[in-house]
């Protein structure tokens, strides 16, 4: 995985003109010291990090909170943060144990203890929000606090656990502010990271101020940063187009990003071989129409990804046939095996030896941002044209929504991507495809779930590609999502911007703490 992290670095290209002093790159009131605005379309869904599992959320946690572990830019391992040293305690990888800085503070003044860390992670089992980062916990039985050390206890040997609990997942908060069974309902957000949340209004923006007693692996900041949220890819690009922000991340339309080229005035861009994904997920639940596998598997063999990723994206995506991306350890091609390409014959063969009645009728989920509805309408179009399939597209505005619709088994099947939580291939199978898997669609099969302990059990990560490919040409048998595509990562800034080549790697990590002004 270094090397996989290693050329995410080295492919960064910071590209731009220099015309102009920087002087007169700053913004019109000339104070060095005034915000960085950063746009984007992601979206926030909670300021709980017991209540969301999403790139926006994350990427906004990993300012305001902190974890006990991170993984720094270009390394694949995680190094202690909020802790000050982290270890098994076993060979049998089931207890791992952290030690508590003694020097973290909350907003208000508390000092952190490990009875917070505890509570942080009880409560995201307890709450169970089906928006939440629970099932990347399927393994952690017990958290026990004593003095300044943690010790958490695991239900199988779990190399994969460090990692997890680098992420937004992991996020400190402070039991006397955050409900041991429910989510935190005001827009507030008491943490101990690089930056403290001012004022915050969901969909529009976030003030994020430095956090003068952070202490961790991020840099200490000393400009603030506005965080603003558009509502789609479009008013994201015109906000650029405006100067309405410096720096513009996740997601730029298709046509903008193909465009990108060094002659383009005041604009730098970073590309890094960035690992998120897009799939179609399916409801597996009896009586749905996709619960017979060789539905799903007829959606597979006529699906043309090379059309979607050339009509839709204008090529700025790449064609995916399994749910680990190329470039991460373990990736192999199994849909591309066993479906090399699109093939009216064989999905009218595999519903005919099924007894499934031509044309399939179901509903297919999407959420209404960006690029989000034309590939739909392209799915649609294409499965279609088959005769095998009459796709009706139901469209669902705000992303909190499509989340509660796909999990309550709305949909027949449903769109959806996915940004790596940390560098191992576990993170595209577990907790997609594993036993109460965040996708909401009712897949379980215990040889898979098998497979997943079994992998999770090596502590040299390397050993376990045997069983990566095993799982992935389980998925592929049985279908319960179909990999699309999978795509860089795009950074745009403005020439008086610097600190973009760190802001993102390609994982749901936003290091604002990175920028500055030139």
């Amino acid at each position: 995985m270094r090397s996989v992290r290693s050329k995410i670095i080295a492919a960064g290209l910071v590209l731009g003109v220099a015309g102009v002093g920087a002087w007169q790159l700053l913004p019109s009131g000339g104070d060095s010291r005034s915000a960085i605005r950063v746009g984007t379309s992601d979206v926030v869904s909670s300021l709980d990090p017991a209540g969301a599992y999403d790139a926006g959320s994350w990427a906004l946690f990993s300012n305001v909170y902190q974890s006990l572990l991170t993984i720094r830019p270009g390394s694949d391992t995680p190094t202690p943060d909020a802790a000050s040293a982290c270890r098994f305690t076993d060979q049998k990888l089931t207890a791992y144990q952290c030690e508590l800085r003694s020097d973290l503070k909350f907003p208000g003044g508390r000092t952190v203890t490990a009875e917070d860390v505890k509570h942080s992670f009880d409560r995201i089992k307890a709450i169970g929000s089906d928006q939440g980062p629970a099932p990347l916990f399927n393994t952690l039985e017990s958290v026990k606090a004593e003095g300044r050390t943690v010790t958490f206890s695991l239900s199988a040997r779990d190399a994969t656990f460090p990692f997890r609990i680098a992420t937004g997942a992991g996020s400190i908060v402070d039991k006397d502010k955050y409900p041991a069974k429910t989510l935190r309902a005001d827009d507030k957000a008491d943490g101990t990271g690089p930056f403290l949340l001012g004022s915050y209004k969901a969909d529009a923006s976030a003030e994020l101020k430095p956090n003068p007693a952070y202490k961790g692996q991020g840099r200490t900041s000393k400009i603030p940063v506005t965080v603003k949220y558009y509502k789609d890819s479009a008013k994201l690009n015109q906000a650029w187009k405006d100067r309405e922000v410096e720096v513009a991340h996740r997601d730029m339309p298709p046509e903008v990003l193909a465009g990108l080229n060094p002659g383009l005035k005041d604009t730098r861009y970073q590309v890094s071989g960035g690992a998120e994904t897009r799939s179609m997920v399916f409801n597996v639940r009896p009586g749905s129409p996709a619960a017979p596998v060789a539905v799903r598997q007829a959606v597979a063999a006529v699906l043309d990804r090379s059309k979607v990723a050339a009509e839709i994206y204008d090529g700025t995506v790449t064609p995916l046939y399994s749910l680990v991306p190329t470039g991460v350890v373990g990736h192999s091609t199994p849909f591309f095996d066993a479906y090399p390409m699109p093939n009216v014959a064989a999905a009218k063969k595999l519903l005919k030896d099924a007894n499934v009645t031509a044309p399939v009728s179901f509903t297919l989920g999407v959420n209404n941002r960006g690029a989000n509805i034309p590939e739909a309408g392209e799915l649609k179009k294409q499965l279609e044209a088959t005769g095998l399939f009459q796709v009706k597209i139901r469209e669902i505005p705000e992303w909190p929504d499509f989340q509660k619709a796909y999990a309550a088994g709305e949909f027949d099947a449903y769109t959806i991507g996915w940004i790596a939580d940390y560098p191992d291939a576990d993170n595209f199978l577990a907790p997609l495809v594993g036993a109460g898997s965040s996708m909401n669609n009712g897949f379980s099969d215990k040889a898979v779930d098998d497979l997943i302990t079994r992998s999770q059990s090596y502590s040299d990560r390397g050993e376990a590609s045997a069983d990566f490919r095993e799982l992935q040409k389980a998925v592929a048998q049985h279908v319960p999502m179909l990999p699309i595509w999978q795509k860089k990562d795009y950074v745009m800034s403005r020439d008086a911007v610097t600190g973009t080549p760190h802001l993102s790697d390609g994982t749901g990590v936003w290091r604002l703490w990175e920028l500055s002004w030139l």
